[in-house]
């Protein structure tokens, strides 16, 4: 809820649609307008929300770590690795980066297991090396 008294979110349906809500003033309950998003925007509006503090608190834990870095790659509905298990990026694997946390509507997923599937509109925040983040981004296809 925001202070002019009105709720603001992101609705995404199963279909993999996302939207914009605003309630009204008197009824925070009922939409009073609403705005169709594109994946990408849907994305970069899950980052204003979320992701930004969760990557700034990890920048700053690895801030006297020479040479780790940490990005957020978002998973593009009907991409790659949406509706698919963490295990098969083999990031780790095939990088040397590790996923450290998905945001998810706002909502922050920390330490994933391999069994967590993503879905389109999820960020996937990474810790690594500037090439293994490099080649993270390439994989994830947000590189």
């Amino acid at each position: 809820m925001i202070r002019a008294g009105r709720r603001i979110g992101v609705i995404t349906h199963r279909d993999g649609k996302f939207e914009l809500i605003l309630s009204r003033r008197d009824d925070p309950d009922d939409c009073m307008a609403s705005i169709a998003l594109t994946p990408a925007e849907a994305a970069t509006l899950a980052g204003l929300l979320g992701a930004p503090q969760l990557v700034a608190h990890l920048d700053e834990q690895h801030r006297d770590v020479a040479g780790v870095s940490t990005r957020q790659f978002p998973v593009i509905p009907g991409s790659r690795f949406d509706g698919r298990p963490l295990a098969e990026t083999e990031l780790r694997t095939r990088t040397g980066a590790s996923i450290v946390a998905v945001v998810r509507s706002g909502a922050v997923h920390p330490s994933p297991r391999p069994d967590f599937v993503f879905a389109g509109g999820d960020l996937v925040v990474v810790v690594g090396t500037a090439e293994g983040l490099t080649a993270a981004g390439d994989l994830l296809g947000g590189g």
